[in-house]
């Protein structure tokens, strides 16, 4: 006796046009790349002075989080292995609406990823060239030679985006290798010459954790440990572009979290060790050194390691070119998404003859260079960009419980165990992190979003193609889930809130607001066939311009 299939348990079809042509290691060290950038160079010091000696909790509590929102991606890559996957995959499981929302906000984020790099690389080389950059107002900006070497840089980045994606990966690999080698001489180097073991529990410096328990978990947004993690979504936005995404996304993405996170735990550990006494003598709160606008090159001079200076002020060069490089391409591939999903124009899908969305690069090029004007300060940047990611990575989570219901069928080379357990753990984590981040913070990412709501509304009446439906009823979630977390931010303790809630009543309130949101986007996801229709047809079935 046979049985008709059901709709779920089709197997439907997903990118035709882009090339595959990324292995495993490439993937992984896309996501190794993408991690290692800026966040290395500067996250060290930012991450001692808000939790001192305990910030090495902080690391190993946000590289904990970030596996957790990951292992859900690491599942939905290979079922559904798409460019741009962050945000199709809401898409797919709640309509246009939500991913609309998780569409702008990552974008912006990762368009603000490359050009911030940039600007990285400018400030510390800034040491020794200093006609790239002045001050004005208080704030470190770039002089006009400064605009023109930065604009030259993001162009780079746009050409090997365009030469395609094997170029890409083989240039790739390369700054890779050295990057990884550049920090574990810097551990080696720290630890072997200049290790002082009782920065970790002396009194007269308040301890293991001098400046208490909660800025541990304050030191995940503010402190550059987030963002410095964020590099793994890389994995996920080339996953349509892998040659065998099967078993190379959930590698890549696992893998590279749990090797930088080793790399960034040891990192801190050397760098707490390695400082004079005397940089300490005003408390953590107030760490400071001569070149500390360059910590670890700063640090490495402090302690008579003038030649790990010099590759460190190479390498501040080198590290955060190659995270821009990656973003670049991360932001390409998200324009492409957005017009797949119909909430762009379509001219965005345009291939050239190396399966490369050109025009979307060129898009990327224009929008990162604005971001060159005299914005605030790397970490107040670095805040807006983390919780603008994670807040988008909280989409995942939920889409992957939803459509483990909606399609039991599809193929699932890699399936996390636990139901809806670490879906469930990873979007409060999420939430939580977007809590931490703090509200002078949050408001400029919750405005963002508004401002991303009149631009969809002002495309949907101009807008020549049509737009697919926006799913009102399965996105009912997102703007209580917005709200919310913009209300408790508010009243929360950090960065300008009202302390209404403080630490421990603050994790309680969002695990609950988060289980709410939850289940309640469970209730309202769209049924298979939407799904299906998502999946099969995000609008057209070929992208323009593709390659043979």
């Amino acid at each position: 006796m046979t049985t008709t299939p059901t709709r779920q348990d089709i197997q439907v079809d997903v990118d035709r046009g882009l090339r595959r042509d990324v292995g495993r290691i490439g993937l992984l060290f896309t996501g190794v790349g993408s991690i290692i950038g800026s966040g290395w160079l500067f996250g060290a010091l930012t991450a001692g002075q808000i939790a001192g000696p305990a910030s090495i909790v902080s690391w190993t509590l946000g590289g904990a989080m970030m596996i957790l929102i990951g292992l859900t991606y690491a599942e939905l890559g290979p079922m559904l292995p798409v460019a741009g996957g962050v945000i199709r995959y809401p898409h797919y499981a709640f309509g246009s609406f939500t991913s609309y929302t998780a569409g702008w906000t990552t974008w912006l984020s990762a368009a603000a990823t490359a050009p911030i790099e940039v600007l990285a690389s400018i400030e510390y080389t800034s040491v020794h060239l200093t006609w790239l950059t002045t001050e004005s107002g208080g704030q470190t900006v770039l002089t006009g030679p400064g605009l023109v070497v930065s604009i030259a840089l993001m162009a780079v980045y746009s050409l090997i985006n365009v030469l395609g994606i094997k170029a890409f990966a083989r240039f790739n690999n390369i700054l890779v290798w050295w990057k990884l080698a550049i920090i574990v001489l810097v551990v080696v180097a720290f630890l072997f010459t200049a290790f002082h073991a009782s920065h970790f529990s002396d009194a007269n410096l308040g301890g293991f954790a001098p400046n208490g328990w909660d800025n541990v978990f304050t030191a995940l947004p503010t402190g550059g440990i987030v963002f410095a993690y964020l590099g793994f979504r890389s994995c996920i936005e080339f996953a349509g572009e892998s040659s065998n995404p099967q078993r190379t996304v959930p590698y890549a993405v696992i893998g590279s979290i749990a090797l930088c996170g080793v790399i960034y735990i040891a990192l801190q550990v050397a760098f707490v060790g390695a400082l004079p006494d005397h940089t300490l003598a005003d408390g953590w709160a107030n760490l400071s050194f001569s070149n500390d606008a360059g910590p670890l090159a700063g640090l490495a001079s402090l302690v008579a390691l003038g030649w790990l200076a010099t590759l460190l002020y190479i390498d501040a060069i080198i590290s955060p070119a190659d995270t821009g490089l990656i973003f670049a391409a991360v932001t390409t591939r998200l324009s492409y998404a957005q017009a797949r999903n119909g909430n762009a124009p379509q001219w965005l899908t345009k291939l050239n003859g190396r399966g490369v969305p050109w025009l979307s690069v060129a898009l990327m090029f224009v929008v990162g260079c604005i971001f060159f004007l005299p914005f605030p300060s790397w970490q107040r940047l670095v805040g807006f960009i983390t919780s603008a990611t994670v807040l988008t990575f909280g989409t995942g989570p939920l889409a992957l419980s939803a459509m483990r219901r909606t399609l039991p069928g599809q193929s699932r080379p890699f399936r996390l165990g636990g139901g809806d357990v670490v879906p469930f753990l990873a979007f409060a984590a999420a939430n939580l992190i977007v809590f931490w981040t703090g509200w002078a913070t949050n408001a400029k990412v919750f405005s963002a979003v508004a401002i991303g709501y009149i631009v969809l509304a002002i495309y949907s009446m101009v807008a020549k193609e049509s737009m697919p439906p926006l799913d009102m009823r399965a996105g009912s979630w997102v703007l209580p889930w917005l709200a919310g977390l913009a209300l408790f931010s508010y009243l929360g303790e950090y960065d300008g809130g009202k302390d209404v809630i403080g630490f421990g009543w603050g994790i309680i309130v969002i695990l609950a607001f988060s289980a709410a949101i939850f289940v309640w986007a469970l209730k309202v996801a769209l049924p298979a066939d939407r799904v299906m229709e998502n999946v099969e047809k995000t609008p057209t079935d070929e992208p323009t311009g593709m390659a043979g």
